[in-house]
């Protein structure tokens, strides 16, 4: 699956990673240009038997044609396995928190009754995912038992993870889903990122440009949080390693004004994509979401639309505080999507379908890990068969 959708395909990408994408670009290139140098074609059929393939220019192009298609699905399909199993281990602990004492409770466990369900409760609640999510589940869950629906525990089981991934779908109905809402000829497209210091705001944007990058779009980075001079610093150094320009100016200038400025250099060079940076200072602060929302005005003026995605960097591991940073933020910055941050270094990754049902907001992206190709698409199914399976 490809990690950013809205630009129009002119080479196969893997979309995985940026070494991946780019050799599948060179092995098209290649392969093409080496038909085009190739003479006439000599029918195979005319060579004899013993000879080998290579002595044959014209089916060593169309073997190696047809090999490169084949190569390129097989690593495709092989990356796939490899991120499945990196997002396998990233909530492992999870997993282990939340399924193990779903299989502790089961375990010896006959019939569903209701000593069983308040022992259920507990494991949802103790995987943060919230007690109003969790009495959500379990009511469909009693209903389903009323029914008749469920008689025993793997369809219980199969129920609690068929509602999960039901929460996690519906949120896709609000906010921002899929950057291929907006139209191709609107650009660039623009993605303000907000959230508290320390939550992994930075990292994300510097792993965000660069997987958009390596799928062969334009990517620009305005640095607009000028009260913290660490912030640009930080940025300066994910640009230099990405190779992804950079729009700052010294610090305490209007973040507006370095917006602006962005915004015209952007439509200038014709990026696709322009991220852009915030304060972080603590939610609770009425002038930075003056400051917010003067920004999106000006964005707004330069570009149809714009922002068009707001999204919210949230902390994985600080749970419930997480959750409640978001509520803060979802009512005066106009948040679209969350971001969930370090989702590899909790047991209580639960938080995930928490925020989706409280806040009805999609989850666009989750941070596995430390390199850059350990941000990736958020993953509904993906992520509750990795609880559980």
């Amino acid at each position: 699956m490809p990690f950013w959708r809205r630009k129009k395909d002119e080479f196969v990408s893997l979309g995985l990673s940026r070494a991946a994408s780019e050799r599948a670009s060179e092995i098209q290139t290649e392969t093409k240009t080496e038909i085009e140098k190739q003479p006439a074609p000599v029918p195979v059929s005319d060579k004899p038997s013993n000879q080998p393939s290579s002595s044959s220019p014209w089916q060593t192009s169309v073997l190696g044609l047809d090999l490169s298609i084949e190569q390129l699905q097989a690593q495709e399909a092989a990356l796939e396995q490899e991120l499945s199993a990196r997002f396998r281990r990233a909530v492992a602990a999870t997993r282990e928190s939340l399924s193990e004492k779903i299989d502790t409770v089961f375990a010896g466990a006959k019939q569903i009754d209701v000593e069983l369900l308040d022992e259920l409760e507990e494991a949802l609640i103790a995987a943060d995912i919230g007690v109003p999510t969790t009495m959500h589940v379990l009511e469909t869950v009693r209903r389903g038992i009323s029914r008749k629906e469920i008689d025993d525990i793997e369809k219980l089981k199969h129920a609690i993870k068929s509602e999960l991934i039901a929460i996690l779908h519906a949120s896709e109905q609000g906010g921002v889903a899929s950057e291929t809402s907006v139209p191709i000829d609107i650009a660039p497209y623009v993605m303000m990122i907000v959230g508290v210091n320390g939550v992994g705001k930075t990292t994300t944007i510097g792993k965000l440009a660069q997987r958009i990058k390596a799928e062969g779009n334009d990517v620009l980075i305005c640095a607009a949080d000028t009260f913290r001079a660490a912030a640009s610093d930080q940025l300066a150094i994910w640009a230099e390693r990405t190779g992804v320009p950079l729009i700052q100016q010294k610090q305490g200038t209007d973040p507006a004004a370095v917006l602006f400025d962005s915004m015209k250099a952007a439509k200038a060079r014709g990026s696709d994509v322009l991220i852009v940076d915030t304060a972080g200072r603590l939610h609770n602060k009425s002038n930075l979401m003056a400051e917010l929302e003067k920004m999106k005005r000006v964005a707004g003026r330069e570009v149809e639309g714009a922002p068009h995605e707001t999204l919210l960097v949230v902390d994985a591991v600080t749970g419930q505080n997480g959750l409640e940073q978001a509520r803060q933020f979802l009512k005066v910055a106009g948040v679209t999507g969350i971001v969930l941050t370090k989702l590899d270094g909790t047991a209580k990754g639960g938080i995930a379908v928490a925020i989706a049902k409280e806040l009805g907001l999609p989850i666009r992206y989750a941070g596995i890990g430390e390199q850059v190709d350990d941000l990736v698409v958020f993953d509904p199914e993906q992520y509750v068969n990795s609880l559980f399976n």
